[in-house]
């Protein structure tokens, strides 16, 4: 595989490592998006240790506002992270 591939393949994994830990394994609820944040994008966005800022992102991905995170929801928040970086590094 290409290293775009990889890395498109690792982001399904790891949404369903997370997603299949409770409930629907289709769908993060808040403790698993929580968890995923703090594990796999602590160097990004640092370790989120207080309910009201999970919230505040899982309402800005919660487009269908079912209060749980779906994959295509998640692919937008690791978008936006990802824009975020690379505008930060561009600039350094």
């Amino acid at each position: 595989m290409s290293d775009l591939e990889k890395a498109m393949s690792t982001i399904i994994e790891v949404f369903h490592k997370y997603s299949e830990k409770e409930g629907d394994k289709h769908k993060l609820k808040k403790a698993e998006l929580r968890e995923l944040m703090n594990n796999e994008l602590s160097n990004f966005l640092g370790e989120i240790k207080d309910q009201e800022t999970v919230d505040k992102v899982m309402e800005s991905l919660d487009a269908n506002r079912d209060e749980e995170c779906d994959f295509q929801e998640f692919v937008s928040f690791i978008a936006m992270i990802t824009i975020a970086c690379h505008e930060f590094f561009e600039q350094e």
